[in-house]
């Protein structure tokens, strides 16, 4: 189905302002966590908070790129898996410095949010290849890194 942009602006002006939201909250919320915290590694297996924040580094890093190459790039765009897993091991966000890595996250997503600010009608409506072979659009594709940079900055925030 073809979202109208009247449709994109009544929902798109909902989960913008959301994301806004996140990042001034997780910005200022992680700001205040001690380093010891944020280090903590809940097993050997789980990432640490500062690991789910380069994560979310990460995954604001490729969908950035997906959210930008859709717009140029032939349809339906294929979405590109990524390693996560590998990315917060070889990015070393352990052992980062964590007042970079939380600048770097909000920088990507303050560019994340005006691209989104930047979507018409066409190309919220271009179609898009998930992994799994599910076609959506771009419309999806951007809400539903929404709700995913929430889930993550829940479990970062949360005590």
């Amino acid at each position: 189905m073809i979202m109208s942009l009247k449709d994109w602006k009544m929902k798109s002006e909902k989960f913008i302002l959301h994301l806004q939201a996140l990042l001034d909250k997780g910005f200022e919320s992680i700001n205040q966590i001690s380093e010891t915290t944020l280090s903590a590694k809940p097993s050997l297996n789980k990432w640490s908070k500062k690991e789910i924040l380069g994560h979310l580094i990460d995954s604001g890093i490729n969908n950035l790129q997906r959210f930008t190459e859709i717009q140029f790039n032939n349809q339906p765009y294929n979405i590109r898996k990524y390693n996560q897993n590998e990315l917060v091991k070889v990015n070393h966000y352990q052992t980062s410095d964590t007042q970079e890595i939380l600048n770097f996250w909000l920088a990507v997503n303050q560019r994340i949010l005006f691209v989104m600010q930047q979507q018409t009608e066409t190309s919220l409506n271009y179609k898009v290849v998930l992994s799994d072979g599910k076609m959506v659009d771009l419309f999806f594709l951007m809400e539903d890194y929404v709700l995913h940079l929430e889930h993550h900055l829940n479990q970062i925030i949360a005590s």
